[in-house]
């Protein structure tokens, strides 16, 4: 007798440890792939902030060249997603940020500044492209 319950038990701790194994694999392969989904969740983000604050940021520059500053209300919306930024953004990102509206600012303050004197410099038309490149690092990373 002693040899069947021997037997019954080694089959029990058998199925047990079969069972655990099934379990524990299923909830590695669950928790990585949640952690991989959250991760590309978090690109989804900074790739949608990155991009508004491009756009918030172009739309001001343009009026920039065009107007003189009339309503501080024009920068709530780059102002807000600078802040926004600063969440998770890396630092050269944030500064890039800063850069842009700091250039922007300027550009409103210098009432010689228009469009035709940013054209007759390339270097100075594409205020975005080293934040842009920045993000670009930044979601490599």
């Amino acid at each position: 007798m002693e040899a069947a319950y021997i037997s019954a038990f080694a089959a029990l701790g058998g199925s047990v440890v079969g069972a655990l194994t099934s379990f524990v694999t299923t909830w590695l392969t669950l928790n990585s792939q949640e952690r991989a989904n959250r991760a590309a969740r978090e690109t989804t983000r900074r790739e949608n902030l990155y991009g508004q604050f491009i756009e918030e940021a172009a739309k001001l520059y343009t009026d920039a060249l065009m107007n003189q500053p009339e309503d501080a209300k024009k920068f709530i919306g780059v102002y807000a997603l600078a802040s926004k930024l600063r969440l998770f953004a890396s630092p050269e990102v944030l500064g890039k940020a800063e850069q842009v509206m700091t250039q922007i600012i300027e550009i409103y303050e210098d009432p010689q500044k228009d469009f035709r004197s940013a054209s007759r410099d390339p270097r100075n038309m594409d205020i975005l492209r080293a934040f842009s490149e920045a993000c670009r690092r930044d979601r490599v990373l």
